[in-house]
């Protein structure tokens, strides 16, 4: 099973100094940051899917790439762009979320073919439009006109997509986009995708079903499929499902969750190979929202929340040395807290005193856990979120190299 990490442009800076919270002067962020594959060991995932809409831009806007950036990536290609190891394959797809509101994709499959072949890509995925729906098979419910009109397009594109790769001798694998609203309609875009000569496909749509809908979907799969047949999830992560999705086709996915999570979940920031904890908030005074306009409102006084952020910072660095007890750590949070979220809002302190109690990181082989210490335990600013969800990843591959696939 390979796991391939979708980019946003997530990079960390080697150099960033968490004690000042500041970069070097001399940091040139393309030159100098770097990704996941190069920041942890082993390698946390099997490939990197990137898609046209984060690189280009689409209806939505501009991309998450710097005019710079594109260029660059178009003219080093995807590989040297990443500095991938060889052992890290890569596929591209066109990013399909971005233009879930349209009434057709805005690309065109000439122009999606340039981008696979340009930018060097091992794979390619044919472009498809989102069916956001679900019907059980048991159910008697009619699918609306939208969703099959945009199985059809993602179907016909498909078809198209797979000619022209032969016609232009494409380098790269093509692979056809599955979209339907139920099992009875994945199995035939599946067949569909098959006849047309496609022996890899991407099943999209997936990301709100819940597992055992996935694994009805696959099963009906089962019933056309071919047995050279290799499936991949698009934007799916159920880690605890993956040996039954296996049994069923499926070869490969994609997710970003496990980073997200470090900084966009409520409580699993941390992940371990048993469960998550909740990391430690510590909002820079001068970043917080919701803390600037307190201080500006006369509320919290700027200098006592300042104070009170210095000192959380310094009794975690002193309790991971163990120069501070737990009590007086989490009164240092307590008081911050307060200042943050105010008497009306949840407090995180129980979530506080088990991750502290508990020391995750000082018992984690990731490299970064071994380097920044309870600094990946904080949650704060850029540097220090993407670095648990870099450790996040290395767990994600460990839990996978720990599955029986057969």
């Amino acid at each position: 099973m390979k796991f391939y990490f979708p980019d946003s442009q997530d990079l960390v800076s080697p150099t960033y100094d968490f004690i000042n919270d500041e970069y070097s002067p001399y940091r040139v962020r393309q030159r100098d940051d770097v990704y996941a594959h190069q920041a942890v060991t082993p390698i946390p995932y099997d490939g990197i899917l990137v898609s046209k809409a984060v690189v280009d831009g689409s209806m939505k806007g501009a991309g998450k790439y710097s005019a710079p950036q594109r260029e660059r990536f178009y003219r080093l290609g995807v590989r040297n762009f990443f500095r991938l190891p060889d052992e890290c394959s890569t596929i591209g797809d066109c990013g399909a979320f971005n233009y879930i509101d349209e009434e057709r994709p805005p690309y065109e499959v000439d122009e999606v073919l340039d981008f696979y072949g340009r930018c060097g890509f091992d794979a390619g995925i044919s472009i498809d439009h989102i069916i956001f729906g679900y019907i059980p098979q048991e159910s008697d419910t009619e699918p609306e006109a939208a969703w099959v009109e945009r199985q059809q397009i993602s179907l016909e594109l498909a078809e198209n997509f797979l000619t022209a790769t032969k016609k232009h001798g494409a380098h790269f694998e093509p692979v056809g986009a599955a979209q339907g609203w139920g099992p009875d309609s994945y199995a035939h875009s599946v067949a569909q995708l098959q006849k047309m000569g496609y022996r890899r496909i991407a099943l999209g749509g997936m990301v709100p079903l819940k597992s055992h809908e996935i694994l009805a979907c696959l099963r009906a799969i089962d019933e056309v499929r071919n047995h050279d047949t290799e499936l991949h999830l698009l934007g799916i992560n159920r880690v605890d499902s993956m040996e039954q999705f296996a049994r069923h086709g499926v070869t490969s996915f994609d997710s970003t969750s496990a980073f997200r999570q470090a900084f966009m979940d409520d409580r699993n920031n941390y992940h371990t190979a048993t469960g998550a904890y909740t990391a430690i908030r510590v909002p820079q005074v001068d970043g917080n929202p919701a803390l600037k306009r307190l201080i500006l409102s006369g509320s919290v006084s700027q200098a006592q929340a300042i104070t009170a952020e210095r000192a959380c910072l310094r009794a975690l660095r002193e309790f991971d040395s163990g120069e501070t007890s737990l009590e007086e750590v989490l009164d240092a949070l307590a008081a911050y807290e307060s200042l943050v979220l105010g008497p009306k809002k949840k407090s995180y302190l129980a979530y506080y005193e088990r991750i502290l109690s508990d020391a995750p990181w000082r018992a984690c082989p990731c490299a970064l856990c071994k380097k920044h210490g309870i600094e990946i335990a904080i949650f704060r600013g850029t540097e220090r979120n993407k670095r648990r969800g870099f450790h996040n990843l290395t767990v994600l591959e460990a839990k996978m190299r720990s599955l029986t696939f057969g």
